[in-house]
């Protein structure tokens, strides 16, 4: 499993094709994100990416990512 730290530059593959942008947080327990909870923990973090093109922010699983 890839782990990532706030600051890094990354990407995903999103409805629209492949998005990047940089981490802003990063989850390590169960969190609350537009209305649903996602789960996450120690071993399985999700990450908070605000998009580069737009002031949108995502959240992923590190499996859902690789670094730019």
């Amino acid at each position: 499993m890839k782990n990532y730290k706030v600051g890094d530059h990354v990407k995903w593959n999103s409805e629209a094709g492949h998005v990047s942008g940089k981490i802003t947080k990063v989850h390590k327990s169960d969190f609350q994100y537009k209305g649903y909870t996602h789960h996450a923990s120690e071993n399985d973090p999700q990450y908070e990416i605000k998009s580069d093109k737009s002031d949108h922010i995502a959240a992923h699983k590190g499996s859902a990512l690789s670094k730019v």
